[in-house]
């Protein structure tokens, strides 16, 4: 049975018990210690101390209705009971008493300071050690306040959840993974030839693509214990405390080894050291304390750490060599024989008709990564349910993809016809150029059902089969199809819309790829003109030129999207009878497929 321990109450609890005591202290305690320190004496006293000009400072509380009094020397203060006397201020004259401006002082200046100042800081300091005397004593608990301490999750003999069954996609990945397992399970082969694994694997690739997932796996088949940390969780506020989370970790690790210490996103704490002043010293003292733990002086037998970036190029130099980092495992999109194989992994876990075409499902979710295969397959049965279907089918996985892709179906979205006319052209204009050039991809779907992302229609085309290398000509037509609807507008409507700026942006952009990193310009020919970084966070793409080269190069990119935009016109004008017939059949159908699309262009 577990045990339940109360929870610990916060330090503000702590610190509002001290000042309420010093307020209590200060309006009862002191008050009745002032008290103690007048004598009370009878009017008569008063009165006699008066006449012998015995009296030093004299206060009259008229609502107390007493004198409060001193002798000469002010080493004593009185006080007595208040009678009317119209003389008394006459009195007070003659004897020389101080009875206007100055107020009496009650207590002693030495007694104040001790209460004031020393009896709080005392109060404080025995407060705090008290605390902290609980805290050392606690320290083995789960809900302690642990400075320094590592907080890594620990998996031992997994016997359920994920396993290398369950992850898709990523072969290669896998087999280098599998390695380290059996390595883990049965070292003595691998002793007998001298090979010893690597100290470290660090798993590369863009977000969503199964890093993590990988490492769970590893969990589920290793049976030795699995430590799970984030890279964010060793960054603390105080300089020093990382470090000491980073050999805490270490020190479990090899208490348990043989085991496998995983650290997600060490980006976060693995950065390269640049030495400008106002860095993160922190940051640095926790990557340090890393380096020497992974390869210092001490072996670390046993214990093996995966880890997971994508920022590789981020990375300390120091932390990627050999001897901490020795393999590095990319984990890629997966391809389409990839996603057929994670697409149906995670079919298992829903009802799918039996008629699915998983191959043209993955073909058309060409780019996807796995998160994004998994969140089609949910998306499709959540399509289902709405539509009260007890199963997902065919529609429902392809309709997810344009969700995913595209977004939803905006049903109070209602287009003039007018505009619907010109997006129809549009459209076409987009399918028909595509399809009038050779090595572009066929045309499977055409909609102009606006959706949720802001598209007002889209024109989807679905290679083959794997595309790993794309030369010029395709480039260029590529840029030439997505000219192909501002291009059905100038020839239909003779205007333009703002309806082809995401067009304009691709294009663009890839025209200036073709000139600045591809080297497909005989004017700088095999020269890169621009440096990517974060490949596989979407990319930052930054000039390396001169400013001169850098205007040279914004004509070179209009100068080539201009030529395909002509070419897009002449195909267009030469086909204009087709881009008619196709617009208005689209206008009528709103969506229509690709088999319907090259039945009416081939028809003479």
């Amino acid at each position: 049975m577990n045990e339940v321990k109360r929870p610990k109450k916060p330090l503000i609890y702590y610190y509002s018990i001290v000042v309420l005591i010093l307020l209590l202290f200060n309006f009862l305690a002191m008050p009745w210690i002032a008290q103690r320190q007048v004598r009370e004496v009878d009017y008569g006293t008063f009165m006699d101390m008066a006449e012998n000009h015995e009296l030093g400072q004299v206060e009259v509380d008229q609502q107390e209705n007493q004198i409060i009094f001193t002798n000469k020397e002010g080493t004593a203060i009185y006080k007595t009971g208040m009678i009317p006397d119209p003389d008394l201020k006459q009195m007070l004259r003659d004897s020389g008493a101080q009875f206007e401006g100055e107020i009496i002082q009650q207590t002693d200046p030495l007694l104040s300071f001790l209460l004031t100042w020393v009896l709080p800081i005392v109060i404080f300091v025995a407060i705090g050690q008290y605390m902290s005397n609980r805290m050392m004593k606690n320290a083995g608990g789960p809900n302690a306040m642990m400075f320094g301490k590592s907080n890594a999750k620990v998996y031992v003999k997994s016997s359920v959840g994920i396993r290398f069954s369950d992850v898709a996609g990523e072969d290669e990945a896998k087999d280098s993974l599998k390695e380290i397992v059996e390595y883990l399970h049965d070292p003595s082969k691998y002793r007998e030839i001298g090979a010893t694994m690597p100290k470290g694997i660090l798993l590369v690739g863009p977000p969503g693509t199964g890093k993590t997932m990988l490492a769970k796996a590893v969990a589920g088949e290793a049976n030795v214990p699995f430590f799970s940390m984030s890279g964010s969780e060793f960054v603390e506020m105080f300089v020093g405390m990382g470090a000491s989370k980073v050999r805490d970790l270490f020190k479990q690790a090899k208490e348990k080894a043989p085991c496998i210490v995983f650290i997600d996103e060490i980006d976060a704490i693995g950065k390269k050291r640049d030495g400008q002043l106002g860095g993160n010293d922190e940051r640095e003292q926790t990557l340090n304390q890393l380096l020497t733990e992974m390869d210092g002086f001490e072996e670390n037998t046993g214990v093996i750490i995966l880890a997971a970036t994508n920022r590789p190029e981020s990375l300390d130099p120091a932390l990627t060599r050999p001897g901490r980092f020795d393999r590095r495992i990319p984990v890629e999109l997966p391809d389409l024989k990839g996603r057929e194989d994670i697409l149906k992994v995670h079919a298992k876990k829903i009802k799918v008709a039996q008629e699915v075409d998983w191959n043209k499902i993955a073909r058309m979710a060409s780019g996807a990564s796995g998160a994004e295969l998994a969140n089609i397959v949910n998306e499709a049965a959540l399509r289902a349910v709405r539509d009260g279907r007890q199963y997902a089918t065919q529609a429902d996985l392809e309709e997810s993809i344009e969700v995913v892709i595209a977004g939803y179906q905006k049903k109070n979205a209602i287009l003039t016809d007018q505009e619907k006319k010109v997006v129809a052209y549009h459209e076409i204009g987009h399918a028909l150029v595509a399809a009038r050039q050779t090595n572009s991809a066929p045309v499977t779907k055409i909609t102009i059902i606006p959706r949720t992302s802001g598209a007002l229609g889209y024109t989807m085309q679905v290679d083959e089969g794997n595309r790993y290398l794309m030369s010029q000509e395709e480039l260029e037509n590529k840029i030439a199809t997505l000219t192909g609807g501002r291009a059905a507008e100038e020839l239909v409507f003779h205007s333009a819309s703002t309806g082809a700026s995401n067009d304009i942006e691709q294009a663009t952009k890839l025209a200036r790829a073709m000139i600045t990193r591809y080297g497909m310009s005989k004017d700088f020919d095999m020269v890169a003109l621009e440096t990517m970084q974060n490949q596989y966070l979407g990319g930052d793409i930054s000039l390396a030129c001169s400013a001169d080269t850098a205007a040279e190069i914004d004509k070179l990119v209009v100068a080539l999207v201009k030529r395909e935009h002509e070419k897009a016109y002449r195909i267009l004008e030469e086909n204009r009878a087709k881009l008619d017939e196709l617009a208005q059949y689209l206008y009528e159908k709103e969506t229509i497929t690709g088999e319907e699309f090259m039945a009416i262009l081939n028809q003479k």
